[in-house]
């Protein structure tokens, strides 16, 4: 292969796919481990269930026959895409109407079904969409997969403080994950609102690298909490104690920011000119 002609995955669009395709595939996990608290009283639980099971095969069917039939990826993507963004929208109103809806009230809200856990669907799904309907070398396309991570975030930071003020933040150290979601949400926003440097994209990169090691060392303490009890089955601890992998939207997000940044790192110069340059002098003879 030619030293100039890039390996087939580090080609963008490539690498997005195969973020959606793990992390539909991971969800099918997260969704058991979530609707079991309750043992899938409803029906309606194992929608997403079967989704993420079902998405992924469908998607490496088209990433199989991506550069032979071309139109196949494009339709199978489409339409796990649309089915995703679907399937999240519904899951959010779904979640609110457990209790939100009947009570309207912030401790409803706070106890009840996190609503916005089922918009992971709906942005894995767009992102399917941006991958097959924006071109994936142009500026657009790093700008939409940034806006991503950043609703992301966004959402983490929603997750992560609703989530903690179940137990009334008992440990300081749940503040973490609200901070940094915070943090990142700054950081991120600011390409998309004004022009930088690569200089910033670098530290925007050093950012998300430290996010990841949040999650990882929030994911530890989770396992750890939950191994300790209250319940002598493991099981169950991990079913109604702390979530084990909601600290893992951190790198994965990460990821996506990365990605992003990867690709934003071409658009952008080294270094921002800015004169201060002085108003014209008026001649002195007029």
């Amino acid at each position: 292969m030619p030293a100039n002609k890039p390996l087939r995955w580090l080609v963008p669009w490539f690498l997005l796919e195969l973020f959606v395709l793990f992390n539909l595939g991971f969800l099918a996990i997260d969704i058991y481990l979530a609707h079991s608290t309750n043992g899938f009283r409803k029906q309606a639980e194992y929608v997403p269930l079967y989704f993420s099971a079902g998405a992924p095969v469908v998607l490496l069917i088209g990433l199989v026959f991506a550069r032979r039939r071309h139109s196949l990826w494009t339709i199978l993507g489409h339409a796990v895409g649309w089915i995703a963004v679907l399937v999240g929208l519904a899951g959010v109103l779904y979640h609110l109407n457990s209790s939100f809806f009947y009570e309207r009230t912030l401790r409803s809200l706070t106890y009840s079904a996190p609503f916005a856990a089922p918009l992971a669907y709906t942005g894995l799904g767009f992102l399917l969409l941006l991958n097959r309907m924006v071109d994936t070398n142009s500026l657009e396309w790093a700008q939409w997969v940034l806006f991503m991570a950043l609703g992301g975030f966004a959402g983490n930071f929603v997750f992560s403080l609703m989530d903690h003020a179940g137990n009334g933040f008992f440990n300081p150290l749940e503040w973490v994950p609200v901070a940094a979601s915070a943090l990142a949400i700054g950081f991120l926003l600011t390409p998309l609102l004004i022009k930088v440097s690569r200089g910033f994209l670098a530290l925007c990169a050093l950012l998300l690298v430290l996010e990841t090691a949040i999650g990882l060392w929030g994911f530890v303490l989770h396992v750890t909490a939950n191994l300790k009890g209250p319940s002598v089955h493991a099981f169950d601890n991990y079913v109604y104690g702390a979530p084990p992998f909601a600290p893992l939207l951190f790198p994965n997000l990460a990821a996506l920011g990365l990605l992003a940044l990867w690709r934003l790192w071409e658009f952008m110069p080294a270094t921002l000119n800015v004169r201060n340059e002085r108003p014209a002098q008026p001649d002195a003879a007029s």
